[in-house]
């Protein structure tokens, strides 16, 4: 059967609500999967007009059971947390405090195996902050909901699949909380992954620290020799294939060229630069790890206050990022 898809509403002032609307207007969505929202009603009902998606019925359920799955109507479990029309732009406590509770709302139903996965609108992490949920992001958020210990944020585009030791602090944290048992880790649920989606001798790469990979000692202070090696060797004795570390300006390239299945970025921007450059609208974020085996796409870009409420949003990235959560939920024959 086609798996049911959670899609959470996001941050109501940004272009979430609007990408969500144009993105299950496409008939062909609803070929592969059976979609359902998590947010509320009368925001989706204004997307649907700035967008020019009028003829989408809006249908408000409380939950999975009633929904009916059809192209042209939209079933929204409609949590009902934001009283007025959110103004787009601009940073708002409630929008902030309704993304999380949506979010939780969707691994209810991931848990309760309602639903086969969930797919994520971007959120502000300031209107998160304000709302009173003091998270990095979406990727904590589920990790603690989860009760998860061991996950990472990976990025696909079609062309290009990264995964992260660390992301959301900064750089000197980063290198700080980099250790052989978490690379060792990550490398680990990369190889996992991709065997998961058919792939039986994934081919890793996993980048350096500092520039050129340490050069011998030349640059930086043994990180390389110290936080990664060790983990590589382990992986390697454990029969995964891993390439590295080696210097990140040239192991995109190769495994743009395909030589490699995935690459391994030490922390946020080595790992997003690369993937953001060949396009937001193509990438997907998918967090990889969750317990219970939970899927959890998401659209590669925030909430784009700048355009938000203009009708001009592109929904490419939603269109990645549920097919991807169809073509990772795991299958149901009954």
């Amino acid at each position: 059967m086609k798996p049911i898809i959670a899609i959470t509403m996001g941050d109501a002032a940004g272009i979430g609500p609007e990408i969500i609307v144009k993105a299950l207007s496409h008939p062909d969505i609803y070929e592969v999967c059976r979609p359902l929202v998590v947010g509320d009603t009368g925001t989706l009902e204004r997307a649907a007009a700035i967008s020019s998606r009028d003829a989408m019925k809006i249908r408000p359920i409380e939950g999975v059971a009633e929904a009916l799955f059809q192209h042209g109507i939209i079933d929204c479990i409609n949590l009902k947390l934001l009283p007025d029309a959110v103004p787009y732009g601009q940073l708002s406590a409630a929008a902030g405090n309704a993304a999380f509770h949506y979010i939780a709302k969707a691994v209810e139903l991931a848990k309760s195996g309602e639903v086969q996965a969930i797919c994520t609108a971007p959120l502000n992490k300031e209107a998160l902050h304000k709302g009173g949920h003091l998270y990095p992001g979406h990727t904590e958020i589920l990790a603690k909901l989860t009760e998860t210990e061991d996950f990472s944020m990976m990025l696909s585009t079609g062309r290009l699949k990264v995964i992260h030791l660390t992301t959301h602090v900064g750089l000197i944290k980063a290198v700080e909380l980099i250790t052989p048992e978490r690379t060792y880790k990550v490398l680990k649920l990369a190889d996992q992954v991709l065997r998961a989606a058919g792939n039986n001798h994934p081919r890793i790469a996993l980048c350096g620290i500092n520039p050129h990979a340490g050069e011998n000692g030349l640059f930086g202070n043994g990180e390389e020799e110290e936080k990664l090696v060790p983990a590589v060797e382990k992986a390697r004795m454990e029969g995964m294939d891993v390439y590295g570390p080696a210097p990140a300006d040239t192991l995109f390239y190769r495994a743009m060229r395909g030589d490699f299945d995935i690459v391994v970025a030490c922390y946020h921007d080595q790992g997003h630069a690369p993937i953001k450059v060949l396009g937001i609208e193509d990438g997907v974020n998918i967090t990889v790890g969750l317990k219970g085996g939970i899927i959890r796409t998401s659209v590669d870009h925030g909430t784009a206050f700048d355009i938000a409420g203009k009708g001009i949003a592109d929904e490419k990235s939603m269109l990645e990022a549920i097919r991807s959560a169809v073509e990772l939920a795991p299958k149901q024959t009954v």
